[in-house]
């Protein structure tokens, strides 16, 4: 198409440094959202210019930083292999795999949205991907029939928040996703 940039590709050096600049923006503005970037290039290791030359703005790293943890957070789901694994067990592996990378980018992820953007998209997506997921766990009676699937979803999804927010820093992701999968399931009730 005439005149439309392509974006191209980076070199493998110029890739290490954007992605040591958005770990060290994810770790900076974490602590101290107002950080600026003279701060997250230090904290990356990286000269001012740097950052500036990756980066047109502050909006623009934090954009970047949305997105780059939303693509994770998608990778995560689909290492989970939503679509092939039995509902039970990709549930489990989609919910560890969540936790290590909610855990890693709480900040990036807790960045409200532009509608438009792809991180906006990518969130939709995770979001109906989980549905799925629950809707496979319902065939094969894991999940009650006439449960709400939506409702099903965002108590998963708090779940997986009050995890992250509780008292279980360090916990292994795979030992939270048997509770929180276990808790969504058959809730606080008493077991037969």
């Amino acid at each position: 198409m005439v005149g439309e940039k392509v974006a191209q590709p980076l070199r493998a050096d110029a890739e290490r440094s954007v992605r040591a600049i958005l770990e060290a923006a994810e770790r900076v503005l974490a602590a101290e959202p107002g950080a600026s970037m003279e701060q997250i290039a230090a904290a990356a290791g990286v000269a001012r210019t740097t950052i500036h030359r990756r980066f047109a703005s502050r909006q623009a790293l934090i954009e970047t930083l949305a997105t780059s943890a939303a693509r994770q957070l998608a990778q995560a789901v689909d290492d989970g292999r939503p679509d092939t694994a039995p509902p039970l067990v990709a549930m489990h592996r989609i919910t560890a795999n969540v936790l290590q990378v909610k855990g890693a980018w709480a900040f990036a992820l807790g960045l409200p949205e532009d509608p438009h953007s792809e991180a906006a998209t990518l969130q939709q997506d995770i979001s109906r991907r989980c549905i799925a997921v629950l809707k496979r766990a319902q065939d094969d009676k894991l999940i009650d029939e006439a449960a709400d699937l939506d409702w099903v979803r965002r108590t998963y999804y708090a779940l997986i928040g009050e995890s992250l927010r509780g008292d279980s820093e360090g916990a292994d992701p795979d030992t939270l996703a048997v509770r929180i999968i276990d808790t969504l399931l058959h809730g606080a009730g008493p077991r037969a």
